[in-house]
């Protein structure tokens, strides 16, 4: 390979990105990456590739993906990555290539506007430890809810991710009420949902991509579009995060309670027999001895986090 492939040309020094894009600067590894994810996407196989600072990755695998036909799904490390590919990379690329695409950005309900927990907000109670949201916050926020087409939070001028008024007027999946909803017609996250499915491009970040997965894995529905093909930008950063929704976290005291219970079914049957007995003694030595270390460490939580086949 030699990036004199079909996508390789369209990022050299005489292609459509060099004519369109200021200070564009031609890089034979870039046109390499483009070919390698174009091949990747028309046979539909799976392809990691490390790339370095500079590379310009993210232009190398954005006129593949426009240019595939297909439905795919990138998916970034972060969210201010996520706007900055929505709202930048893709309509430049996009434009320079002369090949317009659906482009849809989705991100966790918790990022959307819930109108009907706007109108709550105003008689929500203060309770014991919990912080208000502040008065100025909230009218800013309906304010721009009479402006917005997205319900997007990121919109909303100094709006933090810990600040009180986030909480109060964003939905979790245990308190939405779907379609019983008195502005279910109305609902962000679901018109969101909407455009992702009829999209060309869905861009997305890991959380929410492997949310989607986790659902999928426990019977529940898709949040995402079922796509030809995704691309993980930042890949690096997905095994740990993954850890979090497809692992289990095993503390030193749970280990102890493991052990006590299972000896106390393990006699009730009559099979508390010596090996297990010193299997079930190493497990919990195990966990005494990884908590011990991490105390010694600094560390005021000790957990074993283990990843699930």
């Amino acid at each position: 390979m030699t990036g004199g492939g079909e996508y390789g040309r369209l990022l050299g020094p005489e292609g459509p990105l060099a004519r369109v894009i200021d200070g564009f600067e031609s890089r034979r590894e870039q046109q390499h990456m483009a070919d390698w994810v174009g091949e990747a996407l028309a046979a539909r196989s799976m392809l990691a590739i490390e790339a370095g600072t500079g590379t310009g990755k993210t232009f190398a695998y954005l006129v593949p993906a426009l240019l595939s036909g297909r439905q795919v799904i990138i998916s970034t490390g972060t969210r201010t990555l996520q706007d900055q590919l929505f709202n930048r990379d893709l309509p430049t690329v996009a434009k320079a290539l002369g090949r317009p695409a659906r482009v849809a950005l989705l991100k966790g309900r918790a990022n959307y506007l819930c109108l009907h927990r706007l109108e709550l907000a105003e008689t929500m109670p203060q309770l014991p430890g919990v912080p208000s949201p502040n008065e100025r916050m909230l009218a800013r926020i309906r304010r721009w809810s009479r402006e917005t087409s997205t319900g997007d939070l990121s919109e909303v001028r100094s709006l933090r991710d810990t600040d009180p008024a986030r909480t109060a007027v964003t939905s979790t999946r245990e308190n939405c009420l779907g379609t019983t909803c008195p502005a279910y017609g109305r609902c962000h996250v679901v018109a969101a949902r909407r455009e992702a499915q009829a999209a060309d491009i869905v861009v997305v970040n890991h959380h929410l991509l492997l949310a989607d997965l986790a659902m999928k894995d426990e019977g529940f529905g898709e949040l995402l579009p079922g796509a030809e093909a995704v691309i993980l930008d930042e890949a690096h950063q997905v095994p740990e995060i993954a850890a979090q929704f497809f692992g289990r976290e095993f503390s030193a005291r749970q280990a102890a309670l493991f052990v006590r219970d299972a000896l106390a079914e393990l006699s009730r049957v009559g099979l508390a027999v010596s090996s297990l007995r010193e299997r079930l003694a190493s497990l919990y030595g195990s966990a005494a001895t990884l908590a011990l270390e991490k105390r010694e460490a600094g560390e005021s939580v000790a957990t074993l986090q283990i990843p699930c086949e």
